[in-house]
């Protein structure tokens, strides 16, 4: 039975002065901050909290998966709400939602009520990454999509560098509830800046069906194109790299180097420069070498240093230096394959920008959810588990993209 095509509501870009066009960047930047402040800030905290509500470190990370499984979820659920009503709407109801939960985590009487409150609090919050993703082809040409997500991941780089510093600092000299009531100021005034300060670049397309069949029909056609269904798959496994890692860098550093936790702040922080350095980078390559040459190569070398990585891991040759800077190199690398991914995988896409953004973001979550739920299953205490994974994900990539390009060109063919 062949799908039903997109409806034909396409999305042109509204053009931009150069003063507005940075301050859309600026405010699409802060939406983006949202989840990554959410998952960052309160790592930290992990033993005040675990403390408070009597139980362990790893119940305590429960709370981070139910955040994870709850981002994945509601993606689904906002894209088809942001085709619908338009981009603003479904925002404000989300970020509301976000704030309310964040607000109650802390009153959170056990840590089975906090794991709701943050599965809860990621159903608000991910509204802000999806809109996020589908403005930026409200507001700009898909051929500057991926300098445009390079900048955006560049704002969002700074979350690592000041996230877990800010929540370590709050922490210690508030206490961890404190770590939750500025989450949720953070979002009101981002709220705020989006309702006064942010732009219309997409009328609300009231002919989009919200009917459950209608939903799963459109999200089924938008898979069916090859191109989409390539990038999003494999950059999804090349991005899971970052879950793996934000999972598994407690265990390496903390665990394995026994560093204290201001130390690991410190470490968490350098490597985020990784990324920066990598999505900056990709800003000035992309000028001069296409979005599809730049994947295949980042993804290659995320790949060989996951081998290299691995396998010196496992005979015990690194120690913390080598480690940070194996590190450091994996997270440059996804810097280049996550903003070209993401670009790739919409470029066909030119209706339902908001379904596709979810799906994208959905297969994004739920992927490198799965994969950082491998370091609890293989109950990692050393490094190598935890590279083996970020590598075996890599090479699942490649395959992915080798497929795809082996396809497209008999195709063409």
């Amino acid at each position: 039975m062949s799908l039903p095509s997109l409806p034909d509501h396409a999305t042109t870009p509204k053009p931009l002065a150069p003063s507005q066009r940075r301050q859309v960047i600026l405010i699409l930047g802060a939406l983006f901050t949202v989840t990554p402040f959410s998952i960052d800030m309160y790592l930290p905290a992990y033993q005040q909290i675990a403390h408070a509500l009597n139980c362990s470190n790893a119940q305590i990370s429960l709370s981070l998966a139910s955040y994870f499984v709850g981002m994945a979820l509601g993606q689904l659920f906002y894209g088809p709400l942001l085709d619908h009503y338009g981009r603003k709407p479904p925002i404000y109801v989300g970020l509301g939602v976000y704030i309310l939960a964040s607000l109650a985590c802390v009153e959170a009487p056990s840590v089975q009520i906090l794991v709701a409150l943050r599965f809860l609090q990621a159903l608000g919050g991910c509204v802000a990454q999806v809109a996020t993703v589908a403005m930026v082809r409200d507001f700009f040409p898909a051929a500057d999509s991926a300098r445009i997500f390079s900048m955006l991941l560049l704002i969002l780089g700074v979350s690592p560098l000041l996230a877990p510093t800010f929540g370590s600092l709050i922490a210690t000299s508030l206490g961890w509830p404190w770590v939750f009531f500025l989450l949720a100021a953070i979002a009101a005034v981002i709220l705020a800046i989006t309702a006064v300060l942010l732009p219309v670049g997409y009328q609300a397309d009231l002919t989009v069906v919200l009917r459950p069949k209608q939903i799963i029909a459109t999200f089924a056609t938008i898979f069916a194109e090859p191109r989409f269904r390539t990038y999003a798959l494999a950059g999804a496994c090349s991005f899971s790299g970052l879950f793996v890692y934000v999972a598994g860098s407690p265990i390496i550093f903390m665990e394995n180097f026994h560093v204290g936790a201001r130390t690991y702040g410190v470490i968490f922080a350098i490597l985020s420069v990784g990324f920066i350095g990598g999505s900056n980078l990709n800003i000035l390559v992309s000028r001069h070498v296409s979005s599809e040459r730049i994947f295949a190569t980042a993804l290659t070398g995320q790949l060989l240093i996951g081998l290299v990585f691995a396998c010196g891991a496992a005979q015990g040759w690194y120690g913390l230096v080598p480690t940070i800077a194996l590190l450091f190199a994996l997270l440059a690398c996804l810097g280049f394959t996550n903003p070209n991914a993401t670009a790739l995988a919409l470029s066909p896409i030119n209706h339902n920008l908001g379904s596709a953004s979810a799906l994208l973001g959905f297969l994004q979550v739920g992927i490198s959810a799965t994969a950082s739920a491998a370091v609890g299953l293989l109950d990692a205490h050393t490094v190598a588990p935890i590279i083996a994974v970020v590598t075996v994900m890599a090479a699942i990539g490649m395959a992915i993209l080798l497929l795809g390009q082996r396809r497209r060109a008999v195709a063409i063919s």
